[in-house]
């Protein structure tokens, strides 16, 4: 399957969750300009198929914007290696997303039936199991792929051995062990078979791997 075809298949999977969320979500206080979970919240895991439709719009950035993006990322990842919350690098001066068009999982599946504080998002139980296995499919989709915080997945594709690899439908853990052991990046083969069944070792991260 090419990667349009996993686009396309992306987007479906997304809709699926947004139809049967819903009723769920009608309940939402969420407004435009409302960004708890992009400012204070800080973690927004994505898969290399999303981080991949993310870059490929910031390769289409003028070079000033693209630098600027650049900036903000290197600002992200740093502040998650240093266990800080730092705001998504995508959000906007008035607290609108940048890319929401094509916003990854993490961010779809948000919303809350109160206005955000100390406490988080309130969600129902229901939304919040129907993410958890929407979680899972997208994992299978993308069975070459990884799971990790953006900017960490979205450095990882900025490398060019990496990105040819994966575009080509290639499996390499052990490429990128010690980058995926320092950020906790999951391996979504091993992540979605976890679910599956409760035999064996559980090899959902770079940390379990062999060397």
């Amino acid at each position: 399957m090419n990667f349009k075809e996993k686009q396309a298949q992306l987007n479906a999977i997304y809709a699926g969750f947004e139809a049967a969320a819903r009723e769920f979500k009608k309940e939402a206080v969420c407004r435009p300009g409302c960004a708890f979970c992009c400012t204070d919240v800080g973690s927004v895991d994505i898969t290399t198929l999303e981080g991949l439709v993310i870059r490929d719009w910031l390769t289409g950035l003028s070079g000033k914007q693209k630098a600027r993006m650049n900036k903000r990322l290197l600002r992200n990842r740093q502040a998650r290696e240093a266990q800080r919350v730092a705001e998504c690098p995508f959000i906007a001066a008035d607290h609108t997303c940048r890319i929401y068009a094509i916003r990854p999982f993490s961010c779809r599946q948000l919303y809350s039936l109160k206005k955000c504080g100390a406490q988080g998002p309130t969600v129902h139980r229901q939304a919040v199991a129907l993410a958890a296995e929407t979680v899972k499919t997208l994992q299978r989709l993308d069975d070459t792929g990884y799971s990790g915080h953006m900017s960490v997945i979205l450095h990882l594709l900025g490398q060019t051995d990496f990105r040819t690899l994966y575009r080509s439908g290639g499996f390499d853990p052990p490429q990128i062990m010690d980058f995926g052991k320092k950020h906790g990046i999951l391996i979504n083969r091993f992540a979605a078979e976890k679910e599956r069944t409760t035999d064996g070792p559980s090899l959902t991260s770079l940390e379990s791997l062999p060397v």
